[in-house]
């Protein structure tokens, strides 16, 4: 396979120029000959409409079309912002100082950075252009009329998705950086584009999956993931690893991290610098912590109740087996969090006591308001992806991790696309977006039940909504302290939506709210100094977030040493160091294990 180094860096001569562009050519014949091939022999897996947006931009038509005045006001405001921008430019043009924009881009807004978009008249004029036709076109999206509230906010999405790909900054010629670029390199960075373009290409069979970073940059067990600890534990689930302590004396009760499945557990273990599991076994904890397998066609029929069954019960039972305790803290992250929920109303209703008490990260149990996921999670699309998944027995790794991208299209798709097809320049190297880029697969039978007990019918938060393994569970008989982290800024598990969930349970609740997102909110250390997080004494659990936040007090740094004193308070009883092997279980291997390092290429 080409990569971008494969394009000389002295001037190109005709020859240079002919040989390369013959060599793209037939890769690319290549490319569109196994896509159609693909298409061929799975055209069920093809649909012209997969989120169903026909019907919703038809509604919109006809809100628009019965609704002129509106429409009319939106576009006398549009033209006369326009000539606005048109008197500015031309005086610009004559001389004129950077005049006061019509318009600015929104806070946050990190595509218009480069000085040229408003030290330049015409790039100034080209970014106000847009950002008048973008305000234009949303606003319309907004005023929507005669349909649901799922309709509408798919269409608000899938509208903002179009007008971010349509964004200047996105193509060679109206980005002032890719010129300057092009100019100086004599287009030698469009060429390495080409070439990076056919290698992702090429890479995900034809389908394009936007390289991140550099793979090969990184080792599991050599530059992430290298808390030092051992397998002690494995099923077909599973894999259980015990980390190496660190002091001489730990707590008492063992710390059992329970990770979503939808992901790889080393998020919590990057680097030594931003590692949760390393820092908490520095704080005294006998950690553990579930490393989920990477599941293929075998594991079709695998369900919500072996993820039960025969991972966080079995689990627990080995921990107790490595430990000699029954009970445990538990951390479930996320789907792990809901899995962790799920498991302690299970117990509730069996009158079992196994966790004396339990921390979420970013977790639903309520799953009313889902934020933008929600889009994609309705009762065609759903159906359609079981369709989908009968054909293959699991869902595809990377289409889970291309929905989570297009949440933030603009930081993880279009930021990515500019800088290595327009720019020509090869991937970061990034521990996080390495992470990212190493997804996993979702069991057919699993995933249809979660997204449709929890997030289409919401029953997890219904008295008996859900049965597991012939036990009807209730969230509201929990009494285990719990401690509920969410984030600010989460576009995956919205705090409101995780805020409503902490309220289900009777037993007593600290909710902490991080600042910054799904992960960033959550990888906080202390040694950072970065971020900020919200607390509420006076009053711990009122009846909306947004009551909650109004009378909860800022804290700064880190969150992470809030829940130590927590879990502390829990169970504060110290013992003589634990180390992998010394009781029944014995070490099967080093961490990280061998189920997370199979890849999905």
């Amino acid at each position: 396979m080409s990569d971008s180094k494969d394009i000389p860096n002295h001037p190109l001569d005709p020859l240079d120029i002919s040989g390369t562009w013959l060599d793209m050519a037939m890769r690319s014949q290549r490319i569109a000959w196994q896509v159609v091939s693909e298409h061929l022999q799975h055209p069920n897996s093809y649909t012209p409409d997969p989120f169903n947006l026909a019907s919703a931009y038809s509604k919109l038509v006809s809100g628009l079309l019965s609704d002129p005045t509106s429409l009319l006001e939106s576009q006398i405001a549009f033209y006369r912002d326009s000539i606005a921008l048109w008197q500015n430019t031309v005086k610009r043009l004559l001389g004129a100082d950077r005049l006061e924009p019509v318009i600015q881009p929104k806070a946050g807004d990190n595509r218009f950075r480069d000085e040229q978009w408003s030290d330049h008249f015409l790039f100034d004029h080209i970014k106000q252009t847009y950002l008048l036709a973008a305000r234009l076109i949303e606003s319309a999206v907004d005023k929507t009329n005669g349909m649901d509230r799922n309709e509408a906010e798919k269409l608000q999405f899938f509208t903002r998705q179009l007008i971010d790909a349509l964004a200047p900054s996105n193509f060679a010629t109206t980005n002032p950086k890719v010129v300057r670029e092009t100019i100086q390199s004599l287009g030698k960075n469009l060429l390495r584009g080409m070439n990076n373009l056919l290698v992702d290409l090429e890479k995900g069979g034809g389908q394009l999956r936007i390289s991140m970073t550099d793979v090969d940059a990184f080792r599991l067990g050599e530059n992430v993931a290298t808390t030092p600890g051992k397998v002690v534990y494995q099923n077909r689930m599973f894999q259980l690893i015990q980390y190496s302590p660190t002091t001489d004396e730990v707590f008492k009760l063992p710390l059992l991290i329970v990770p979503p499945w939808i992901n790889k557990y080393y998020i919590m273990d990057l680097q030594p610098k931003n590692s949760l599991i390393k820092w908490l076994v520095s704080q005294g904890h006998t950690a553990f912590v579930i490393s989920w397998v990477n599941p293929d066609e075998t594991y079709a029929d695998t369900g919500y109740d072996e993820y039960v069954s025969e991972g966080l019960y079995a689990a627990l039972d080995a921990v107790e087996r490595a430990t000699g305790e029954r009970e445990v803290n538990a951390i479930g992250y996320c789907l792990g969090g809901t899995l962790l929920v799920s498991v302690l109303a299970h117990m509730a209703g069996n009158g079992e006591q196994r966790i004396n008490s339990a921390t979420f990260f970013t977790s639903m149990i309520d799953f009313e308001d889902p934020g933008e996921l929600g889009v994609f999670i309705d009762d065609q699309q759903v159906t359609a992806l079981e369709e989908r998944m009968q054909e293959t027995g699991y869902l595809d790794a990377t289409c889970m991790a291309s929905t989570f991208n297009m949440l933030r299209a603009n930081d993880l798709i279009w930021t990515f696309a500019i800088n290595n097809y327009l720019m020509g320049q090869d991937p970061l190297v990034f521990d996080l977006l390495y992470w990212n880029s190493d997804a996993t697969r979702m069991p057919a039978a699993m995933h249809s039940f979660y997204l449709r007990k929890m997030y289409l019918e919401n029953k997890l938060r219904e008295p008996g909504g859900i049965t597991i393994a012939g036990t009807p569970i209730n969230v509201r008989d929990i009494d285990t302290p719990a401690y509920f982290l969410s984030t600010q800024d989460d576009h995956i598990a919205p705090w409101e939506s995780t805020y409503a969930g902490a309220r289900l349970l009777s037993g007593p609740v600290r909710f902490v709210l991080g600042a910054s997102g799904h992960i960033a909110g959550v990888i906080n250390p202390p040694s950072a100094n970065k971020y900020h997080y919200w607390t509420n004494k006076q009053n711990p659990l009122p009846d909306s977030a947004e009551q909650w936040l109004a009378s909860a007090g800022q804290n700064d740094g880190s969150w992470w040493t809030d829940w130590a004193s927590w879990v502390e308070r829990q169970s504060p009883d110290k013992a003589l160091a634990r180390h992998p092997g010394d009781a029944e279980l014995e070490v099967i291997e080093d961490a990280p294990g061998s189920y997370v390092s199979k890849r999905i290429t």
